[in-house]
């Protein structure tokens, strides 16, 4: 084992080397090599809650030379870092940004309700910085996002109609993944929006927004979108388009209104909805929209993007993070405080004893996986449906513990079906434990995930960095969203038992080296399955097959990751103490703690 714990050291090294890479390249990215200042704050709005943001302030701007500045915002269930591949470019050629955590949402004081009128507040922060053009303040949000900037537009009409303001807060808007407002409150075509410059992004397989009916009473999705009276009426400036030739996407139209020329556009980038945070194209639209409106204090090329470098490192940091945790993990069992807890020996594979024992492995894998995806649907519509303060992490919970329970359930069929007939010893394989050392490898497993996250938060102090990839995101949070530690609960039954599962009972010589990697599979099948089908059909025949499970079926995209490689550790750990619950209970603690900091919290009364 003396070879166990030197690997150990070395990957303990190799991870934390990975993750201040992490750290100093993606500063580096955000600050623009240092040039751009970013702070974070803590903004005591109008609306009288207190609202997280991040600050970019580029090197141009100052009290004697005001730059435009733009107020970013997420959509539902998101935070201020989904934004990145905005605020790094904005800022990077001369914008002031500020990039927010809407109400209920990241860093943001959590309320009853969830209001989404970030935007506004957001702008009227910015109005009151001396280094802000206060006629150059723009919006921009991704669809709940989006939805927040229409809120703000209105908020500004009536702040404006009232007297509050001499002159509007918001000059330009661009409503990435969202609609517009296109009708008035009689329901008749209207620009709300006067001689403001307003852009939508409507990626054409957008799955929530841009749908219409046709004349012939058939609904359409967002892939027909520019065919539909919505879009060409928002492109001629609210008038009704009947009669009139079609506008086409990506083309900037101009007009005077009140006393001014004001643009609109549809950019159509052919992404799905939450690509949008992660494509080159979308931000490349941002861009030009922004210098078309306001002119970009630091000309750079729309097409010279450096964010992708911040997510490539983000995601470097997340393997580091998972190196970490196996690494440390395994070194802490070699301490005198837990080395009952260590194997002996590595664990070797057991071998399968007959063309029976290969069948019951096949068997339990393609079985467990098939009752996880049937289950799925129909238990996220029951958990998202409950009046809860976190709809997502009941809704993925309830699916993670029955799924945890069919787990549990399969392995006694299976050992008194099979396993106790061919000798099979749960105290040898680590699945039966005592009592002292279960409590023991709980203790250890919260000192190992509180340690990690220690890891997190140092980086999010010094670098303003998290480990991320896509909608992926493990990051610092506020001590308050662990008020709702209750759903971390609904996680442990899956990932203890997916452990057990994998290890004591599918850890054998079927695939070789690759039976972990097998295992793992197996476990992410439905998280694969259900997105592709669903895409294949939207792709194919620009509709989707469950389009009022659309959110659902977008949550599976992290879920991918997460049970793969949650998989991988729970067997590497394995292998070098022979206890199944140690990674299992690490696993369920960390996916607990990201799904209840990744989502949108209300109060309930």
């Amino acid at each position: 084992m003396e070879k166990v714990r030197k690997q150990a050291r070395l990957w303990l090294c190799i991870s934390l080397a990975l993750i201040l890479l992490c750290g100093i390249v993606v500063s580096a990215v955000q600050t623009d090599g240092g040039k751009v200042v970013m702070k974070e704050l803590n903004l005591e709005t109008d609306a009288g809650y207190s609202m997280s943001a991040y600050l970019f302030i580029p090197p141009t701007a100052s009290a004697e030379n005001p730059v435009p500045g733009i107020v970013t915002s997420h959509g539902y269930l998101n935070n201020k870092e989904m934004q990145d591949a905005n605020y790094v470019e904005l800022a990077r050629r001369g914008y002031v940004v500020l990039a927010i955590d809407q109400p209920c949402h990241g860093d943001s004081e959590v309320l009853a309700n969830n209001g989404a009128d970030g935007v506004y507040n957001g702008a009227l922060a910015l109005s009151r910085m001396p280094f802000v053009d206060v006629s150059k303040i723009g919006v921009t949000g991704h669809s709940m996002g989006g939805m927040s900037c229409n809120r703000a537009i209105a908020s500004d009409n009536a702040a404006l109609e009232a007297g509050l303001y001499d002159t509007r807060v918001i000059s330009a808007v661009l409503l990435n993944c969202a609609d517009a407002t296109y009708v008035d409150a009689d329901g008749n075509f209207a620009n709300i929006y006067g001689g403001r410059d307003i852009a939508i992004l409507s990626a054409q397989y957008d799955e929530f927004f841009h749908k219409y009916t046709d004349d012939q009473g058939v609904a359409r999705e967002a892939p027909f979108f520019m065919e539909g009276i919505n879009a060409q009426s928002f492109l001629n400036f609210g008038e009704d388009p009947a009669g009139k030739p079609a506008l086409q996407a990506d083309t900037i139209y101009t007009r005077q209104v009140d006393g001014e020329e004001a643009i609109r556009v549809i950019y159509r980038p052919d992404i799905i909805h939450p690509w949008s945070h992660f494509s080159a194209k979308a931000t490349k639209s941002v861009i030009e929209f922004f210098d078309a409106a306001f002119g970009a204090p630091t000309a750079i090329a729309s097409t010279n993007q450096t964010w992708q470098w911040k997510e490539a490192f983000n995601f470097v940091g997340l393997i580091g993070f998972a190196i970490f945790l196996c690494a440390f993990s395994i070194l802490m069992v070699f301490t005198p405080k837990f080395e009952d807890l260590r194997a002996d020996e590595p664990v070797e594979p057991a071998k399968v004893a007959d063309k029976k024992g290969l069948l019951w492995f096949w068997c339990s894998l393609a079985v467990g996986a098939l009752f996880s995806m049937l289950i799925y649907r129909w238990i996220l519509n029951v958990g998202t449906g409950m009046k809860v303060g976190q709809t997502e992490a009941m809704g993925l919970g309830l699916w993670s513990t029955l799924c945890g329970l069919f787990t549990i359930l399969s392995m006694v069929v299976f050992y008194f079906a099979y396993g106790k007939k061919n000798g099979m010893d749960l105290k040898a394989v680590g699945a039966a434990i005592g009592f002292k050392k279960l409590l023991k490898t709980i203790l250890l497993a919260f000192i190992v995930v509180i340690v990690g996250y220690g890891l997190i938060f140092v980086l999010d102090y010094f670098f303003f960095a998290d480990f991320r990839i896509w909608t992926l995101a493990l990051k610092a949070f506020e001590l308050p969203i662990l008020r709702f530690w209750p759903y971390m609960l609904l996680f442990l039954t899956f990932y203890i038992a997916s452990s057990v599962a994998t290890n004591c009972f599918n850890y054998n010589n079927v695939g070789g080296k690759f039976n972990g990697i097998l295992n793992a599979l197996f476990v992410t099948l439905p998280a694969l399955i259900l997105p592709w089908m669903q895409y294949a059909t939207y792709y194919g025949a620009k509709h989707m097959l469950w389009g009022g499970d659309a959110m659902h079926i977008l949550w599976l995209f992290p879920i991918v990751l997460i049970l793969f490689g949650s998989t991988i550790i729970n067997r590497v750990i394995y292998k070098a103490t022979k206890n199944p619950y140690l990674g299992g209970i690490i696993n369920a603690l960390i996916v607990g703690i990201l799904t209840i900091t990744n989502t949108c919290s209300t109060l309930m009364n």
